[in-house]
């Protein structure tokens, strides 16, 4: 998708609120990629940032307390292992996010992708007894914002720009798990609040311990649905 800058003001998504459109005019926004790696890594070693997860939280294969067995926490090392892992999967495109800007500093980040890079979503002991089964192709998990920065509004923009970059990919069911219970405290704010996302039309699901299940369907953009119709009146392949 390509960047918003200050004058992306009216979002497919609907209008925006006086508040909100002056906060977006003074953000910019940037797909986690290869080239923005640095800003990610400047952001998370940053005040408020968290270098310890690196946002792998959800993205393991397998549970912390294995990996961590395998390492001196005492010296960083599983911090410096999350680290490389992540990079790892930013250079191999299987990890995304929205970088927000100030200027030229990262001030903000909101970690989404398709559902299969967070399987540790789908081994959660709640969210397995679902029935039936979700039907989620996108999923929301993480928000970091900067020290000065917070308060703002600037993970609520992050997730606006989150849900058209998923839009422009064809959009389809999201899902987000906001932490309620009191045992995350401050740490809960790192997955958003329920208030955040409905302001964004999701729905509540279903309580999954300390955390809410929330959905919502993503409509494609108006322009892939164009290109859509034009290759079926054409006789062409569906996305």
């Amino acid at each position: 998708m390509a960047a918003p800058r200050g004058g992306y003001f009216r979002l497919e998504s609907g209008y925006i609120s006086a508040t909100f459109r002056l906060l977006m005019a003074a953000l910019t926004f940037r797909e986690l990629t290869p080239e923005t790696w640095p800003d990610f890594e400047r952001l998370f070693r940053g005040p408020g940032g968290n270098d310890q997860c690196w946002c792998m939280y959800y993205r393991r294969e397998q549970s912390a307390e294995k990996e961590i067995a395998a390492f001196d926490i005492k010296k960083g090392g599983f911090h410096e292992h999350n680290r490389r892992r992540i990079e790892a999967l930013v250079h191999e495109g299987r990890a995304h996010g929205i970088l927000a800007y100030s200027g030229n500093e990262p001030v903000g980040w909101c970690a989404y992708g398709r559902k299969e890079e967070f399987p540790r979503v789908d081994r959660g002991r709640a969210y397995r007894k679902l029935s039936p089964p979700p039907e989620v192709v996108w999923r929301i998990v993480c928000f970091v914002v900067a020290v000065g920065h917070r308060r703002k509004g600037v993970a609520a923009a992050a997730l606006r720009v989150a849900l058209e970059s998923i839009r422009s990919q064809g959009g389809g069911p999201v899902e987000a798990y906001p932490v309620t219970g009191p045992r995350w405290g401050a740490g809960s704010l790192w997955f958003g609040t329920v208030a955040m996302f409905e302001r964004e039309g999701f729905q509540k699901v279903t309580e999954l311990g300390t955390s809410v299940l929330v959905r919502k369907l993503v409509r494609p953009s108006r322009a892939r649905s164009a290109r859509r119709a034009t290759r079926n009146r054409g006789g062409g392949a569906h996305d």
